[in-house]
């Protein structure tokens, strides 16, 4: 593979984005790439935007990933997936959860959630897949593997093993949390575009 890749991780703080780009890289390592990344943790604690660039390939010199050349966008939140348009080409793909999660102009009245953001993705070319991974964590009995079930969905479009991914979650996670995100990674890597 001789061109490098990027995924862009976006969402709100508190998500488990950077625990997902965390065990994407290290897979992605094991796997035998060169893995670079980059996150922007902005006013996480306060529920504000994070971000993570993650690129890889044989040799990669640089985390951040330039405007318009990400090949996958991994989004958190709904709303959040616009945020990063810029980034995204009509060759992008994007890997949404259909959660809701209200910015402060939103959740105080001054501005509105816009109804329609899958088909705003879509009408500019890019492929997208809706996952109501929220909604999918909470069948599995902890909300908190949303970010699980995101990067198993991911995972189905990278040339790396499940087992691979598997022995990362085992290895990242916190041993009582071990079982329920391995659950929620392959319920994920079970959704295609």
């Amino acid at each position: 593979m001789a061109e490098t890749k990027n995924i862009l991780f976006c969402g709100v703080g508190g998500q488990g984005i950077l625990l997902a780009s965390e065990v994407t890289s290290e897979a992605l390592i094991r796997a035998g790439f060169d893995v670079k990344k980059s996150e922007v943790h902005g006013m996480a604690q306060r529920g504000g935007a994070v971000e993570a660039h993650l690129r890889y390939g044989d040799r990669v010199y640089s985390p951040l990933i330039e405007p318009g050349s990400v090949d996958v966008e991994v989004a958190f939140e709904l709303l959040e997936s616009l945020r990063y348009l810029p980034y995204l080409n009509t060759s992008s793909r994007v890997i949404v959860n259909t959660q809701r999660i209200l910015p402060p102009a939103v959740a105080t009245g001054l501005e509105s959630y816009p109804d329609n953001i899958v088909d705003e993705l879509k009408k500019r070319g890019i492929e997208v897949l809706p996952v109501n991974a929220f909604d999918m964590a909470k069948r599995l009995g902890e909300v908190r593997a949303v970010n699980m079930i995101l990067v198993g969905v991911l995972s189905g479009y990278l040339p790396v093993e499940e087992d691979v991914f598997i022995e990362v979650i085992k290895e990242r996670v916190k041993k009582a949390f071990v079982d329920i995100n391995i659950k929620a990674f392959r319920e994920g890597r079970n959704l295609k575009f």
